[in-house]
Parts: structure tokens; C-alpha cells; sequence
């Protein structure tokens, strides 16, 4: 699966360094139009990851996956074949479910073939995806240089291949268990080993949750929502900080793409490291503190960096770009250990999709609550970084370990095939 991590992330790379350009050299919209079908559709794609979550539960998963994928390769030719906004509308809103839920499936997947061992996992991945994202924009970039539109369209082109290239490597890949799928009149689970279905009704069986409807599950809801404040450090990165820089402080506006850079590579050279924060759900729990300093770091720097000269300036947001990454590197594993104990074993697909809407709303609500922290100046940005910190010691409470709930239940261990 990593493999299908960064043929995905290395395509993701080349469109998205170049949506925006292809929608207005080649399609020929206008600045509104194209805000306009950049939400419409992410509106849309929020509903993908609670969709492809409740399929998870009932179809075998390597099967959906591939066809989500096989789904946002025909959107992304379908958009070569259009310039009228109404069918372009309809064509990125489905290419938007299909992404948002294929988030959702790859994390499942991981879930189920990783195991105990998912945390670390899940911090390879990340890096592996960080490696694709840097060589899609670079090839982009390069790409780019020409200007024509037809360097457009095969950049587009180059995406939906990518997608159909992960396609056919998830159909190599092996059908995990699930204990969602277990037959309980016999005979193992639907794809997965006899040993898979025993491990299934074991963790069925222990009494996990009285509660398997996410919906109803009013505990993992708040907990989903509270994820929605910490994913804010994403808008920050791709709107906040580069808008702050340039329109608040005296740095040069080059400075502002190597922050940018700081954060990959830092997210590339110690995401691995930091899955030891991870490893437990009082591992997850306890990293909590040290994401909520993160957090006041970052803000406080933020605001800090338009308080003084150039060169406090600039060293100021350098220590914010800093501590949003080791943020961003913290929330990554202690959200991917807690949404999955949280859960209970029988409806992992169906719990991790609503999870998964966290993410879908901040990108939607993002940007406008950052923009509005920009307006407010220093004091703004102070704000923002002490309200991630209290969401942190609010989480904290959210989750602990009552005695009766997921948290307490050892995690459904998978063997891969």
C-alpha cells in the first residue's frame, strides 16, 4: 500500500499544483467561477467519507478502493472533455467524493492490515506521501515552464493515469479481515482467514461498545468534532501563513515558499520518530499536552512576528512554521491511534468515515476561520493558537479511558495476505 500511497500523492501533486491555472487558461473561467466550483464541490465531497465508511462495512474493501479509484480517474478525464461550468460542477463534485472517501478506505485498509503496529504504519505513509506530494509538484513546476495549454491537459492527463495505476495496484494488494464481515453462522470472514473471522468474533464478542451507529454514538461525535478545530493547522499552511506573511509582516515574500518547504521536509524527516507518541491510546492521550503547546507555540509566534523588525520577523515565523509542523506531526498520530480505539471492531469502516468528515469540514470551514483570525491582527492569532489548546485538554477528557468503552478493548490484530 505504500506504493499505491505515492503513485497517488505523486498524481495529487501534479494537479494540484496546476487546478487552479487549468480552470482558467484552459476552461476559461473567471476568478468567482472558479471559488465557486472549488466549493461546490468540496461541499460535495463531504459526504465521501462516511459513505465509503458504511460500504467498507458490508463490501470487501480492496474491491472499493479500487473502484473509488477507478472513479476519480474517469473525473479526471471527464474534465478534458468540458468547458462548460455546469458539467465541470458535476465532474469535480464527484471527482471530490471520490477523493475524500478513497482518504478514508486507504486509512481502513492500514487499520485492518497493520494492526497494533498501525501507528508506525501510518507515520510511513504519511512520509511516503509527503515524497509523492514534492515530486508531483516538482514535476509540475517543471512542467509548467512552458505555459501552453496543452502542457495542461497532459498534467491532468497524468493525474487520472495515476489514478488508474492505483487501481491496478490495489487489486495486487491482499483482502484484510474484517470483523464487520464475519459470518457468524460459520466459516470465516468474507476475504479474509479463518484466523481473521476468529479474531473478528472475539472482538465482537468482548462487548466493545453497545453503540455501533457512529450517528448514535454521541461520544465519538463530539469527538469528531473536536478534530475539526485540530485539523485547522492544514489551512494554515495553505492559506494563513503565506496571506499573514505577505500582508502583515515586513519578510520578504520569498520566505514564504521555503516555510513551506520547511514543513515537508521536517514532516518527511521525523513523522516516523513521532509515531512512538502513538504506539497506545494513553500514549495518544498524553501527547495531547505537548500537541496543545504546539498549538500556543505557533499562534503566539504568529502574532509575535508582526510585532517587530525583519529579522524578528522572519525568525518568528520560522518558529511558527515549526511548531504548526511538529503539530500537524503530533495530531496525525495521536487522531489516527484515537479514531480507530474509539471505534468498535464490528463497525470500523462506518466510525472511521465519520471520523473522516473532520478533515472533509475543516477544508470547507478552514480557510474562512483563518482568514478571519488574519483580520484580527496579533491578538487574533493568540486566539487561535490558546482555543487549539484548550480543543487539545478538551479531547484529553473526551477520551479517557472509562472502564466501559473501545479505549478499554484490546485492538483487533490482522495479518496481511
Amino acid at each position: 500500500m505504500l506504493a499505491v500511497t505515492f503513485v497517488d500523492r505523486t498524481g495529487s501533486g501534479l494537479w494540484g499544483a496546476t487546478a487552479v491555472l487549468y480552470f482558467t487558461y484552459v476552461a476559461g473561467l473567471g476568478t468567482a467561477q472558479i471559488g465557486l466550483l472549488l466549493g461546490v464541490s468540496g461541499a460535495i465531497g463531504i459526504a465521501g467519507p462516511p459513505l465509503g465508511g458504511l460500504l467498507a462495512d458490508r463490501l470487501p474493501l480492496r474491491t472499493l478502493l479500487a473502484a473509488v479509484q477507478a472513479l476519480r480517474a474517469v473525473a479526471s478525464l471527464a474534465l478534458l472533455t468540458t468547458t462548460d461550468l455546469r458539467l465541470l460542477l458535476a465532474i469535480t463534485a464527484v471527482g471530490s467524493l471520490g477523493d475524500r472517501a478513497s482518504a478514508v478506505l486507504t486509512k481502513l485498509y492500514a487499520t485492518r492490515i497493520a494492526g497494533p503496529d498501525r501507528s508506525r504504519y501510518q507515520a510511513v505513509n504519511r512520509t511516503v506521501s509527503n515524497v509523492g506530494w514534492a515530486v508531483g509538484g516538482l514535476a509540475a513546476a517543471g512542467a509548467l515552464a512552458a505555459g501552453t495549454t496543452a502542457v495542461y491537459r497532459w498534467l491532468l492527463a497524468g493525474d487520472a493515469l495515476s489514478f488508474v495505476a492505483v487501481a491496478l495496484l490495489t487489486l495486487r494488494c491482499g483482502e484484510p479481515p474484517s470483523a464487520s464481515r464475519v459470518v457468524t453462522a460459520g466459516g470465516p470472514a468474507a476475504g479474509g482467514s479463518a484466523a481473521g473471522a476468529a479474531e473478528g468474533r472475539t472482538a465482537a464478542e468482548s462487548g466493545a461498545a453497545a453503540v455501533t451507529n457512529p450517528w448514535r454514538d454521541r461520544r465519538y461525535l463530539a469527538y469528531t468534532a473536536s478534530e475539526a478545530f485540530l485539523c485547522l493547522d492544514d489551512s494554515v499552511f495553505k492559506v494563513g501563513l503565506a496571506l499573514w506573511a505577505v500582508t502583515a509582516t515586513p519578510v520578504p515574500h520569498g520566505l514564504v515558499p521555503l516555510l513551506l518547504v520547511l514543513n515537508n521536509v521536517l514532516v518527511v524527516c521525523f513523522q516516523v520518530p513521532f509515531a512512538r507518541f502513538g504506539t497506545t491510546s494513553e500514549k495518544a492521550r498524553t501527547s495531547l499536552y505537548p500537541l496543545a503547546a504546539a498549538y500556543f507555540a505557533g499562534g503566539a509566534a504568529l502574532a509575535a512576528s508582526a510585532t517587530g523588525t525583519r529579522p524578528v520577523a522572519v525568525t518568528a515565523l520560522i518558529l511558527a512554521a515549526v511548531a504548526f509542523t511538529v503539530a500537524e506531526m503530533l495530531h496525525a498520530t495521536v487522531s489516527w491511534e484515537l479514531s480507530v480505539t474509539l471505534a468498535p471492531p464490528t463497525a470500523q469502516g462506518a466510525y472511521l468515515g465519520v471520523h473522516g468528515l473532520a478533515s472533509a469540514v475543516q477544508r470547507s470551514i478552514g480557510p474562512v476561520a483563518v482568514t478571519g483570525t488574519i483580520a484580527a491582527g496579533p491578538l487574533g492569532w493568540l486566539g487561535f493558537g490558546a482555543g487549539l489548546a484548550v480543543m487539545c485538554l478538551a479531547q484529553r477528557r473526551l477520551t479517557r479511558d472509562d472502564g466501559g468503552t473501545p479505549l478499554s478493548v484490546p485492538p483487533l490484530t490482522v495479518s496481511e495476505h
